[in-house]
C-alpha cells in the first residue's frame, strides 16, 4: 500500500494527511483548497467530492482512500472502494453507515474499515484490551468526552469537530447491554456524574460510541454501554433545545445556531475512561484505563486534542494494514484489534499513555 487519498480536507482530514505523508503517497481532496499557517506535506486537488463521479476520479490508482466526510456520504465511497478492490477507512460515528459497510464486506478483497477515529475507535481497542485480560466478564463502560479546557456559557461546549456529527450523535437511539440484553436506548438519557481530578462532569448516553461492540459481546457481558463526558448541564440543555424546541425537525437550522454561538477553542481536552469489571483466576476485579489528552506540537503547528487523538487513530489503523499487522481483507472491528500493535505504530504511539516518574 503506497498511495493514499484523503478525502476532505478539515482539521482532522488534513492531519490525517500530514501523519501519512512520512510513508505512504498521500493526496488530499476537497471542494475547497485549505489553508494552514504551514506547507502541507502532501499533494492537494481542488475537487467537489460530494458527487459520486468525482470520487471515482479521486480513487483512480489509489490503493486506499481515507474519508473524513460527513457520515452520509460515506456509503458511496466504500461502495467504489469496494468494486474498486482498495482498502477503505473512516471516522463514522453513524451506525446505520457501520453496517452498510460491514454488509459489503462478505464479498470484499479489501480492507473496510470504519470508525477508525477516537469514538468510536480507539476507546473500542481499549475496551477489547481489558477486556480480553478476564475469564469472565460482568461490565464494560466507556466514556470520552471531547471539552473546551476552560468551558463558559451554559452550554459549556465548544464545537472542536464536526457539528453534524455531534448532532447525530444526540439524536440517534444508542446501542447496549443491560441486564444481558442487547437493545436500543435513547441518546441523552442515563444521565451519571463524575468527578475528574476535582472537576464535576456529566455523563450519558450517545449513539455510536460502542462501533461494533455490541454484537462483539454480546451473551458474554451483563452490561455493556458508552457514555459521553460534558460539563454539568450540557444534556439537559440539549434536550431542551433538540425536544422541547422541536429543533430536531430542523437540523440545519439547529447546526447553524450552535456553531455560531459556540465556535471551536484552541485550548480544548480530550477525556478516555474505560472500565471493565469481571472474573480473574475466580475473583472478581475491576480494571481500568484513564488519560486525558491535551493539544500537541506536530510538524511545527500546535494541533487541538480532538483532532490529533482522532486523526492519529485512524493513521495508526492505516499503519497496522500495511505493515499486515491486521488482515488484508474484509470487515475489521476496532476492539479485535491488538492494543500494544496499534501503540506499537507511530501514530498509535502519540495516545500511549507517559509512564510517570
Amino acid at each position: 500500500m503506497n498511495k493514499i487519498a484523503v478525502l476532505g480536507l478539515g482539521k482532522v482530514g488534513t492531519l490525517v494527511g500530514v501523519l501519512l505523508s512520512e510513508k505512504f503517497k498521500v493526496t488530499g481532496f476537497d471542494i475547497r483548497t485549505p489553508h494552514y499557517d504551514m506547507k502541507l506535506p502532501f499533494t492537494v486537488k481542488q475537487l467537489d467530492i460530494g458527487k459520486v463521479d468525482h470520487i471515482k476520479i479521486a480513487l483512480e490508482g489509489m490503493d486506499a482512500v481515507i474519508s473524513s466526510l460527513p457520515y452520509y456520504l460515506n456509503t458511496h465511497i466504500a461502495e467504489i472502494a469496494h468494486r474498486k478492490g482498495i482498502h477503505y477507512f473512516d471516522l463514522t460515528e453513524d451506525v446505520n453507515t457501520m453496517r452498510h459497510i460491514e454488509t459489503l464486506s462478505e464479498h470484499s478483497v479489501s480492507v473496510l474499515a470504519p470508525q477508525c477515529g477516537l469514538a468510536p475507535g480507539f476507546i473500542g481497542i481499549l475496551g477489547g484490551d481489558l477486556a480480553r485480560q478476564f475469564d469472565q466478564l460482568r461490565d464494560i463502560e466507556l466514556r470520552v468526552g471531547a471539552l473546551p479546557r476552560y468551558p463558559n456559557g451554559q452550554l459549556a461546549y465548544s464545537f472542536t469537530w464536526s457539528p453534524t456529527g455531534v448532532i447525530n450523535e444526540y439524536l440517534n437511539d444508542a446501542e447496549a447491554i443491560h441486564n444481558g440484553v442487547r437493545k436500543n436506548v435513547p441518546s441523552l438519557e442515563g444521565f451519571e456524574y463524575m468527578n475528574i481530578e476535582g472537576q464535576e462532569y456529566e455523563a450519558f448516553t450517545t449513539s455510536g460510541g460502542l462501533g461494533t461492540m455490541c454484537s462483539t459481546f454480546e451473551g458474554k457481558v451483563d452490561t455493556l454501554n458508552y457514555k459521553t463526558i460534558r460539563y454539568p448541564g450540557h444534556g439537559k440543555l440539549m434536550r431542551f433545545l433538540m425536544y422541547e424546541l422541536v429543533m430536531k425537525e430542523d437540523l440545519q437550522q439547529l447546526e447553524k445556531i450552535l456553531t455560531t454561538a459556540k465556535p471551536p477553542v484552541e485550548e480544548d481536552l480530550v477525556h478516555v475512561y474505560a472500565v471493565v469489571e469481571g472474573v480473574i483466576d475466580g475473583e472478581m476485579q475491576r480494571k481500568e484505563f484513564f488519560q486525558t489528552y491535551f493539544p500537541i506540537e506536530i510538524h511545527g503547528k500546535i494541533w487541538r486534542a480532538i483532532s490529533w487523538t482522532t486523526a492519529a487513530s485512524l493513521a495508526a489503523i492505516v499503519e497496522m494494514v500495511a505493515s499486515q499487522t491486521l488482515p488484508q481483507k474484509g470487515f475489521i472491528k476496532q476492539e479485535m484489534i491488538s492494543l500494544t500493535d496499534f501503540y506499537a505504530t507511530t501514530n498509535g504511539s502519540l495516545l500511549q499513555p507517559k509512564s510517570k516518574s
